[in-house]
């Protein structure tokens, strides 16, 4: 994984969910993101992996949460890549909050 530091990816974990940044550290399932929004809902993907290679399809109907300057995942199951295509969409998709 350490040739992803730096990288834009998608990290799940177990129990806090999927989450979008840049990876800045992981050591085991303990990671930490950069510039972090969690994806807290999507459409127009089957799945994260499709999100981390094509991005979502309808962004108008995804909720994704406002960017943190860092998060620290202490339950990260997978880490995916994203794709340039990727990013762009997932960047692309309004702050959701109330």
């Amino acid at each position: 994984m350490q040739n992803l530091i730096g990288k834009k990816v998608i990290v799940r974990g177990d129990r806090s969910g999927v989450f979008f940044g840049t990876l800045a550290q992981c050591d085991n399932r303990e990671v930490t993101l950069n510039d972090c929004r969690r994806i807290w809902y999507w459409e127009g993907a089957a799945s994260i992996s499709q999100i981390a290679q094509e991005g979502v399809k309808k962004p108008e109907r995804c909720k994704f949460t406002v960017t943190v300057d860092s998060i620290v995942i202490l339950d990260a199951i997978e880490i995916i890549p994203c794709t340039d295509q990727a990013i762009k969409s997932i960047e692309s998709v309004k702050v959701w909050k109330i």
